[in-house]
């Protein structure tokens, strides 16, 4: 009778481990903070703790930009950093605007990895590339403002909120030309888009803007801090992309971009918001991670539980022996 017993439990062991493996394996699809590749090379820098914040109108168009957190007035914010000059100075997003020119105009490539920018071979699109062109603005971030690489802990995080604009943008890495793109942001997809920054990072990418014109891209920075605390801001960049787009249009453009919950900035009210997606893939995450323990322990008692029977089986099998049984 024991052996008998010992077939259900097997198939019962099986169901369930099966079960289990399923929801890990759908656990482990849930979205997670991108991380950026290693800093491009040939970008050491150092950024001195006195460097000056500039007020004042600014269009940049050629030469080295970043964008980082800094704090001002011990506050911590998200800042442009202008390198286009000899002595680098940072500047407020609100009145910089990042001029991309009719020279960074390049042909999309007839190659399926380029499939993620959602644009056809052949066309023209504005590309500010991730090593530096003579002609172009030259845009990445950096992490490596003195008091905040005292502060934050291992690193930030950089999201893409949202994108107002004529077309679309996406900003990629890709480390040498045989290697495969890692896309960071899509306009094109209607969420909050995450990638992790290391502490003390210089980095720069590809920015592909698909039609001329003005574009508002709110960027969130944020991290834990060694205190603690989180810090966490968002702002917003300016960009006119083509010759012919007024730099008067992109400085008086406004768009009221609605920030993700769970994205928004300690303090900021998100009404308005649709945060049921958000709540629901929360919940389905939590629901996930709970049935995925509860099947591993009921695997767990199963599988003790078959041990015990197999036991069971052998002490009985021992003393029917001893005691001449068939």
């Amino acid at each position: 009778m024991t052996a008998g017993r010992a077939r259900p439990r097997t198939r019962a062991t099986t169901v369930i481990l099966r079960a289990a493996i399923a929801a890990l394996l759908v656990l482990s699809a849930a979205p997670n903070p991108a991380r950026a590749a290693a800093p491009t090379p040939n970008l050491d820098q150092s950024i001195a703790a006195d460097q000056p914040i500039t007020a004042g109108r600014t269009t940049l168009a050629t030469g080295h930009v970043d964008i980082g957190p800094r704090y001002v007035d011990n506050r911590w914010t998200l800042l442009i950093h202008d390198g286009t000059q000899a002595q680098p100075v940072w500047r407020d997003p609100d009145e910089t605007l990042l001029r991309v020119s009719d020279a960074a105009l390049h042909t999309v490539p007839d190659d399926p990895a380029y499939a993620f920018l959602g644009v056809e071979a052949g066309k023209r699109v504005y590309v500010v590339p991730q090593v530096q062109a003579p002609d172009v603005i030259w845009l990445g971030w950096n992490t490596q403002d003195p008091r905040v690489m005292q502060t934050i802990d291992r690193g930030v995080t950089l999201t893409l909120l949202g994108v107002r604009g004529p077309g679309t943008l996406t900003t990629y890495l890709q480390s040498g030309n045989f290697a495969a793109p890692q896309p960071l942001w899509r306009s094109a997809e209607a969420k909050a888009q995450p990638f992790w920054a290391e502490v003390n990072t210089h980095t720069h990418a590809n920015w592909v803007f698909t039609a001329p014109g003005v574009y508002l891209v709110a960027v969130q920075v944020s991290a834990d801090l060694v205190n603690g605390e989180k810090a966490s801001a968002t702002r917003t960049l300016r960009f006119a992309v083509g010759d012919a787009t007024s730099a008067d249009e992109a400085f008086a453009a406004t768009a009221d971009i609605a920030v993700p919950v769970g994205q928004e900035p300690p303090g900021q009210d998100p009404a308005g918001v649709d945060d049921r997606a958000d709540g629901s893939q929360t919940l389905l995450v939590t629901a996930l991670a709970g049935t995925a323990v509860v099947l591993a322990l009921g695997l767990v008692v199963l599988l003790l539980r078959g041990r015990g029977a197999r036991r069971r089986a052998e002490r009985e099998r021992v003393i029917a022996s001893s005691e001449g049984q068939p």
